[in-house]
């Protein structure tokens, strides 16, 4: 590995740390009480002092963060499906796929625990609402990006409907497919926390969103950091999983995963 690479692999890591450390050093030059800002090693221990509590609220968000993003990429990938092989029923849905993209969650979501009566499956909707419709909307244009002289010659080969989904769109739709994915990776987590915030659950079966509601009506400021910790570790986890995924997926063959040499 050259002095350049390593580098840029620790340069990350360095700066993180440099931030970690001043902020410490801050609380503790300026004083600041830990109900205003807590320093980074007594969120450390507030995390550990709470991590079976945090845990269980945790695994929760995951539940309904991926639950929603299976069903999101289920529902988006089939309906665009629909879509690029039948123009006039992409004209007749989507515009309510746009309404629903539209949509704030913390606008639908008090609807949406309204009428549904299980809590879960109403925060898992609320997500579901969040992420979507960047599977629908990028596998979309990707399903529509295939070349014209490609086409040509499939509908001079006669292929069917399906030989023309399988062998031409889905390959040339994959890049588009992945970049909504990981946006819909970040959405669905953010959609997770806001609707959890709205229904303002609680109990034991609740996620992290609760627990940072708990501890802000009691002044328990280390606590929901500690919190707000775990939902930032598991934001960057799902964007890290997503882009390996895009790099296995399209590495080998397209042009927007592939290694670039240094300038």
């Amino acid at each position: 590995m050259t002095g350049r690479k390593m580098i840029d692999r620790l340069l990350p890591g360095a700066a993180l740390a440099g931030f970690v450390v001043g902020w410490e050093l801050l609380v503790r030059l300026a004083d600041i009480p830990h109900y205003a800002l807590p320093a980074p090693s007594l969120v450390a221990q507030t995390l550990w002092a709470h991590a079976g509590s945090l845990a269980g609220s945790w695994w929760f968000t995951l539940k309904v963060t991926f639950g929603a993003l299976i069903l999101a990429v289920a529902g988006g990938v089939l309906l665009a499906s629909v879509f690029a092989l039948s123009r006039p029923l992409e004209r007749a849905f989507l515009p309510i796929a746009v309404v629903l993209q539209v949509t704030p969650v913390v606008a639908v979501a008090p609807l949406i625990l309204i009428y549904v009566e299980s809590t879960t499956a109403a925060l898992l909707l609320c997500t579901w609402v969040a992420a979507f419709f960047p599977i629908l909307s990028n596998t979309v244009i990707g399903l529509r990006a295939a070349d014209a002289g490609h086409r040509d010659l499939f509908r001079l080969y006669r292929a069917t409907p399906w030989q023309r989904l399988r062998l031409l769109l889905v390959p040339t739709a994959l890049p588009y497919f992945v970049a909504g994915l990981k946006i819909s990776g970040g959405l669905s987590l953010i959609g997770a926390v806001t609707a959890e915030m709205v229904a303002g659950a609680a109990g034991r079966e609740t996620g992290l969103a609760s627990r940072i509601l708990e501890a802000s009506f009691r002044t328990e400021t280390p606590k929901m950091f500690a919190a707000l910790v775990l939902l930032v570790f598991t934001g960057v986890a799902i964007f890290w999983l997503f882009d390996r995924l895009a790099r296995a997926l399209l590495g080998p063959w397209h042009a927007s995963e592939m290694p670039r040499s240094a300038p």
